[in-house]
């Protein structure tokens, strides 16, 4: 079987989502081999801590772990026979080591536990990206919450008109799913744990090699590696695949919701919101479109599906699984990658973002007064009566549509509601509710 040699590496240039960015540059096939190297090489000290191999041997071994002497595409060729990248990764670094400390390299461990420990790794440094985009959004967003605490807007429910609400509400509700998110990954991300179970969980070989003590064993060598001491080996125990899933399907989905209500609002007949570079387009030179909003909810629409096919891998059968282990490999990758870019364009979304009040109180008059609608029924009910409020506002609602005519102008004609203060009845700005309130509970959250 001949495969084509691609003449670079994949630069994103289908993926404007994550393209070129640090997580994509941590989640690249050097990234991968530097990760599976560090796994490899803390085996080998870990095991040298415990007295289970030479102190010699450890140092050979690390200093031999650089990516740098590793070729990832004689790599990439030869994981075609065994399945995984792990077992000529083994071959390369024991001979890069020499014959004296060779035999120490992956000694006692298994393809997946090196490639597990790996993705952990990875997973950790994109994660740590992310863990300070978010931080980015979440500050924007909480100045704008700050900023636009009264700013009047219309609240939109089913795509119409509802009843005013504010801007600031608004931003602070995208900070508290930005901050959901953060959460998460962050609880996810320091739970991460490393994999040590040798051929089929139950790290013989490690025993016949000399351990005594598994907890030691597990414990050093996730030192060593810098994550979790697992519980138990978690080769076809893949909660902490699913975790990772979940979080970053959330972050995706979280970031979302900013995007799509940005869409919304940046729609030219409502322009109340506006990027601040926006981008342009190839036939229409008035244009300046919401690309990162945009980059934003694709990722958003691709996350679910790639958190499904990691969910779908929880179903892995016996010690160690034939497809469900290696159908994770590059959907969590490029869910990691998606959620990274995300994570950096909602960033810059949010940082740079307009707001235009003029234009959100031109959308509260645009019913013509009607979206204070509840308002007035509820204030008029005690003096006319709940029929009669009811009746009265059913008809100046209609009368407000057919004869264009607002409906504070309506009302005025009625000689029941002369000693009514209509101007305060009929202002929406005056109809926000509590939303001040709730935005300032909001921003107390930390």
């Amino acid at each position: 079987m001949t495969f084509a040699s691609p003449p670079y590496a994949d630069t994103g240039l289908l993926a404007p989502e994550w393209g070129l960015s640090g997580a994509a540059s941590e989640t690249s096939d050097h990234a991968y081999l530097r990760a599976l190297l560090d796994a490899e090489a803390a085996l080998t000290r870990a095991q040298a801590a415990l007295g289970l191999a030479p102190a010699e041997a450890a140092a050979a071994v690390t200093a031999a772990a650089v990516p740098a002497g590793f070729g990832i595409r004689s790599l990439a060729a030869r994981t075609l026979t065994g399945g995984n990248p792990v077992i000529p990764l083994v071959a390369d670094l024991t001979a890069a080591v020499g014959e004296e400390y060779g035999p120490y390299v992956h000694r006692g461990a298994t393809s997946q536990d090196i490639m597990d420990t790996a993705t952990m790794l990875v997973a950790v440094r994109a994660l740590e990206l992310v863990l300070d985009d978010l931080g980015r959004t979440e500050r924007a967003l909480a100045a704008l919450a700050a900023e636009h605490r009264d700013t009047a807007m219309p609240g939109r429910t089913l795509t119409q008109h509802a009843v005013p609400t504010t801007f600031g509400l608004k931003a602070a509700g995208w900070r508290s799913l930005v901050l959901d998110a953060r959460d998460r990954v962050t609880r996810v991300r320091s739970s991460l744990p490393a994999q040590l179970g040798g051929a089929a969980g139950t790290l013989a070989a490690f025993q016949a090699y000399g351990a005594q003590d598994v907890d030691a064993l597990t414990a050093a060598y996730a030192h060593e590696v810098g994550l979790t001491a697992p519980e138990l080996p978690w080769h076809t125990l893949r909660t902490p695949v699913a975790d990772l899933a979940g979080c970053l399907a959330l972050t995706a989905g979280a970031l979302g919701k900013l995007a799509v209500d940005v869409l919304t609002l940046s729609r030219t007949e409502i322009g109340e919101v506006s990027e601040g570079s926006g981008g342009g387009s190839s036939a229409m030179p008035h244009k300046a479109n919401p690309v990162r909003a945009t980059l934003l909810a694709a990722a958003a629409r691709r996350a679910p599906q790639l958190a499904a096919t990691l969910y779908g891998s929880l179903a892995a059968e016996d010690e160690r699984p034939a497809g469900a282990w290696h159908a994770e490999w590059e959907p969590l990758r490029t869910l990691l990658r998606l959620v990274g870019g995300a994570a950096a364009h909602a960033a810059e979304l949010t940082e740079g973002l307009r707001v235009h009040p003029a234009a959100m109180r031109r959308n509260l008059d645009a019913t013509r007064g009607l979206i204070v609608s509840e308002r007035l029924s509820a204030a008029l009910a005690p003096v006319l009566g709940r029929s009669r409020a009811k009746e009265l506002l059913t008809g100046l609602a209609r009368r407000a549509h057919t004869e264009d005519r607002p409906l504070r102008e309506l009302l005025a004609e009625e000689a029941e509601l002369k000693d009514i203060d209509l101007d305060d009845l009929t202002e929406p700005a005056r109809y926000t509710g509590f939303a001040g309130a709730l935005t300032d509970r909001a921003l107390e959250r930390r």
